[in-house]
């Protein structure tokens, strides 16, 4: 068997991600501020490990921003009529949004779409044409929800519609209609997170953190005790629920500090340090290497990918199938009965 090499750093925010339990979810300021650095590939790796933990973007404290007036009207006038539950009729003849929406509600009637998902999953293609249209409705409510949040009903429409099709081509089982919901959920929050990284959300909290930051210490000083947070509020020009919100996150800041400060030792004692660490580092290398040298080569290869061995990016299982020619459910299987083996050791 190859000699495989192993990747066990992991950055602030893949370790950030790592405590989200699966299903969780995650504020979509904090997140903007964590990845505020990342360039648009290593962006487009962390929303895709939030989406295989199946985690939502908190949208709740996003501020809306529309790009110019025109837009902004446009979005008041959306929100009105999704309040008086004017659309389509509130639209004209030949708006973009009215002929889609007129078109979605002219799609025939289709069967029980938990039948037809299982249809799908026996192997039935042609079913899929009959779940989409059965689920356009559910993409219009979500999009509905979210009027007048920065993004355009229309575009929403069309990401939802993405995020229905990405969650036909995932199902696995369960409650169909439960499981295309979550997934057109979560691609509607991120659309509108990264509406949002487009006019420097991320960079403007940081810039709020070192001014809450400095306001704070001043205070410290010229009041003799600990300030309020409207005491705060009222120095940077803030409502208190924004500053409470930067406060939060100066908090996050101050404990991922403190849990990296170490006491500074010696020159001798890093050397003795590094030396330990480079020592035991080798030896858990070298025991997994062995632990998986006694399983099939396959198997083996699985773990890897799976556990992110390789390149320190855990697979998916249809990710690991797709690389090895095998089935999500196959890959599941095999890994199982590979733990099991290594756990009997």
């Amino acid at each position: 068997m190859n000699q495989l090499e192993f990747t066990f750093e992991r950055s602030d925010w893949e370790q950030m991600i790592d405590r989200i339990p699966a299903g969780g979810t995650l504020d979509a300021v904090r997140f903007l501020t964590v990845t505020e650095s990342q360039d648009e590939q290593e962006l487009e790796a962390t929303l895709a490990q939030l989406d295989e933990k199946d985690v939502l973007l908190d949208i709740s404290k996003l501020e809306n921003f529309a790009g110019s007036a025109d837009t902004a009207v446009r979005l008041r006038f959306e929100k009105q009529l999704v309040s008086e539950g004017r659309l389509p009729d509130g639209l004209e003849e030949n708006d973009p949004l009215r002929l889609y929406l007129e078109e979605i509600a002219a799609l025939p009637a289709c069967g029980d779409p938990q039948l037809l998902a299982q249809r799908y999953l026996e192997g039935d293609e042609s079913v899929v044409p009959q779940l989409t249209n059965r689920m356009l409705a559910s993409v219009a409510e979500q999009a509905f929800s979210l009027a007048g949040r920065g993004v355009l009903l229309l575009d929403l429409l069309q990401e939802g519609g993405l995020g229905l099709w990405e969650a036909i081509l995932s199902y696995q089982g369960g409650d169909f209609e439960r499981h295309c919901s979550r997934c057109i959920q979560r691609t509607l929050h991120k659309t509108l997170v990264l509406h949002s990284r487009e006019f420097g959300v991320g960079q403007r909290m940081r810039q709020m953190m070192e001014d809450y930051r400095a306001v704070d210490e001043r205070l410290l000083g010229d009041l003799g005790r600990i300030p309020t947070v409207p005491e705060i509020a009222q120095e940077l020009h803030l409502t208190v629920e924004a500053t409470a919100t930067v406060a939060e996150m100066v908090e996050i800041a101050r404990r991922v500090n403190m849990a990296k400060q170490e006491p500074e030792p010696e020159e001798e004692e890093i050397a003795e340090t590094q030396s330990v660490e480079d020592t035991a580092y080798f030896q858990m290398r070298q025991r997994i290497g062995d632990l998986l040298s006694t399983l099939d080569e396959l198997d083996a290869k699985i773990l890897s990918s799976r556990f992110g061995l390789e390149s320190g990016l855990p697979l998916s299982a249809a990710e690991t199938g797709k690389k090895l020619g095998l089935t999500p459910d196959e890959v599941t299987a095999r890994e199982a009965a590979a733990l099991q083996k290594l756990r009997n050791q």
